[in-house]
């Protein structure tokens, strides 16, 4: 090309950047150059080249097209301005069309010899909040929240207070600042009943009062957002994407972690001591510790301002691998039939519970107390692994920028106390935890009652090249009661990342599963298994009325829906008003349950399998206490006596 090139300047409302081109280029040619220079979320369709800011000539850089560069009149340093307008967004996430061939070079980058991959999967990716809208720009406007929630927003969450007898001054219908009623995020109440952590909704009451004040009449704002540690891939600056590029725009600033304020759920709640027990069963059987996870609802819950608790009704238990010192998880390939299962009985996964018991060997059934003020109430691996599980279970809320914040999902472990007995924990982890694990910046350690924050000098890979590691910090209070901030690298305490919750039982049982006598699932190592001889034991299956009548009673087991259900005989109708029936107990839509057909081939499978209708008892079996003492031949002829027809 004999022409020398020039230099061109672009201008749009993301910054600023220059172009080296050749005067006989044509413009749909500079497409893949301006894109480069542009956020990602640009709809390369409506790139527009004008001539002025404001009220110039715009054209479509696509309509161009056999447009020389010097055919306009353009020279050296000249500058132009770019319009374009961005693609819808998704849940907060852009959608972005098919990559065109020019724009594919883009995610070809190399760095020695590494391929970089800027879409690279997070090592615990967050599910993205489903919606029935297809497209919205703020994600907050779209949200589905729970019935719950909704509820609580509209409680004003005031505590009232009877009128002071010696302060108050005023009459019955007076109000002082004695009586008025309290905010649920009121400091002298919460230290008075000994509450340690603000509930959800009434840390959004503080905050909110501060972000949106009615009186301004200004627009709605959402008071919550998210952290978020890791680098912002579509950078305004124009600069290239990272690792190749960074600046202060994008990179995540350094994060100071504080013992978070508030909880998400501030109760657990056990239907039943029956689950319990029956958890633990498999360790007083064999010794080896067991995970399983903890399926119920959430309700409010009245002793804290504001409050939610999580109902335990059953606990599933999924393949696993159980040693005395810990547990491993395997592939759970039912694990959407079970959810299933639990929707149709208007339950849903809360959380996880995992045992670390320990015989003291003293013979009284003690256990040794390995987790207490002095050592550590939650090791750095559980926090890892809580952080994954709670980021696969947002919250939707409408009061986030994004659309979610936090999650319901606890975490209980059922470990030994001071006085030797087997006591229940429960925890949740804190956002910073969750996105410090999602941004892989922190890893657990050998010692578990720290957490170890990542280097990228040790690990020379591809994974830490895209990884961008920001400081890290803590406070404490030291040796002479002042605040004081500490570097956490290499390590810091493991407190800073969860948050602890009370649990208990019900005065009175008001379960969804009143029965519980069924094999668990995956506990062959003990001797247990579901089979068919099992289901017919639990459905009673024989002709009289009675037993029809405690075959519907006893469908209420979480376990044996879920046996029932996995094999298959059942349709859709028949499978929803078998869990309504062990859901509501009620025996008349039980005995509509049983004259449905897959009622009728699911007894008959049970019956070809094996297990046949108690016979008639023999005269053999009628032999009394008394006739004991008689010898053979007088109770051969005992028995002859009585199978005449006389």
């Amino acid at each position: 090309m004999s022409s020398k090139p020039i230099l061109l300047r672009f201008e749009g409302r993301d910054g600023q950047f220059r172009l080296t081109v050749y005067p006989t280029d044509e413009f749909p040619a500079l497409l893949s150059k301006i894109l480069d220079n542009l956020p990602k979320a640009v709809d390369s369709r409506t790139l527009t080249l004008s001539n002025k800011p404001y009220a110039g000539e715009d054209r479509l850089i696509s309509s161009l097209k056999g447009v020389a560069i010097e055919s306009v009149g353009l020279k050296h340093g000249d500058k132009l301005y770019v319009k374009y307008k961005e693609l819808p967004q998704v849940n907060g996430d852009s959608v972005a069309p098919a990559a065109t061939p020019l724009q594919r070079h883009k995610f070809s980058n190399r760095l020695d010899k590494l391929p970089i991959l800027p879409t690279k999967d997070l090592p615990f990716p967050r599910q993205p909040q489903q919606s029935s809208a297809a497209t919205f720009k703020n994600p907050w406007e779209a949200v589905c929240q729970s019935p719950l929630d909704d509820g609580l927003d509209k409680k004003d969450g005031k505590i009232s207070r009877p009128r002071d007898q010696k302060m108050c001054k005023h009459g019955l219908k007076g109000m002082c600042d004695y009586c008025m009623p309290l905010e649920p995020f009121s400091p002298e109440y919460l230290e008075e009943r000994k509450i340690k952590h603000l509930s959800f909704h009434s840390y959004l009451r503080k905050i909110n009062s501060a972000t949106n004040k009615p009186e301004l009449k200004s627009s709605y704002m959402p008071p919550l957002s998210e952290p978020y540690y890791r680098v912002k891939l579509d950078c305004p600056s124009g600069h290239p994407q990272w690792p190749e590029g960074i600046c202060t725009k994008c990179q995540p600033s350094a994060i100071t972690l504080q013992p978070q304020l508030f909880r998400m759920i501030d109760h657990v709640e056990f239907a039943s001591p029956g689950i319990i027990d029956s958890f633990l069963n498999f360790w007083r059987r064999c010794g080896a510790q067991r995970i399983g996870y903890l399926y119920g609802h959430y309700e409010e819950y009245t002793e804290v301002p504001l409050g939610i608790k999580a109902v335990v009704e059953a606990i599933y238990e999924p393949p696993q691998i159980d040693e005395i010192d810990g547990c491993t998880l395997s592939s759970w390939e039912g694990e959407k039939d079970t959810d299933e299962v639990a929707r149709l009985c208007g339950l849903q996964k809360v959380g996880v519970i995992f045992t670390d018991l320990i015989d003291a060997g003293a013979g009284n059934g003690t256990v040794v107390c390995k987790r207490h003020m002095d050592s550590y109430y939650l090791s750095s691996l559980e926090v890892m692994f809580s952080a994954k599980l709670q980021a696969q279970n947002p919250k939707a809320t409408k009061w986030s920028d994004t659309g979610r914040f936090g999650s319901d999902f606890v975490t209980c472990v059922v470990s030994g106390d001071e006085d030797g007995g087997i006591a229940i924990s429960c925890f949740q982890v804190s956002n910073s935890a969750v996105e410090m694990a999602q941004a892989d910046l922190i890893e657990p350690s050998a010692d578990p009652t720290v957490m170890l924050v990542r280097n990228n000098n040790d690990e020379p890979d591809s994974e830490s090249r895209l990884r961008y590691i920001p400081e890290v910090f803590y406070r404490r209070i030291n040796e002479y009661g002042a605040s004081v901030q500490e570097n956490a690298k290499p390590s810091f305490p493991i407190e800073y990342l969860f948050v602890t919750l009370t649990h208990g039982f019900p005065k009175d049982f008001t379960g969804v599963f009143n029965s519980s006598d069924f094999p668990v699932e995956n506990r062959e190592a003990i001797g247990e298994s579901q089979d068919l001889r099992s289901v017919a034991k639990k459905l009673g299956i024989s002709g009289s009325d009675n037993e029809r009548e405690k075959g519907v009673r006893s469908v209420a087991d979480f376990h044996l829906l879920c046996f029932i259900h996995g094999m298959g005989v059942l349709n859709e109708e028949e499978q929803s008003l078998l869990c309504h029936v062990a859901k509501t107990h009620d025996l008349a839509e039980g005995f509509q349950l049983l004259n449905t057909t897959g009622w009728a081939t699911l007894l008959a499978i049970l019956q070809e399998s094996g297990e046949r209708p108690p016979k008639r008892p023999s005269p053999t079996s009628i032999v009394g206490a008394d006739d004991e003492h008689l010898n053979d031949n007088e109770q051969l002829a005992k028995r002859f006596k009585r199978t005449s027809l006389i």
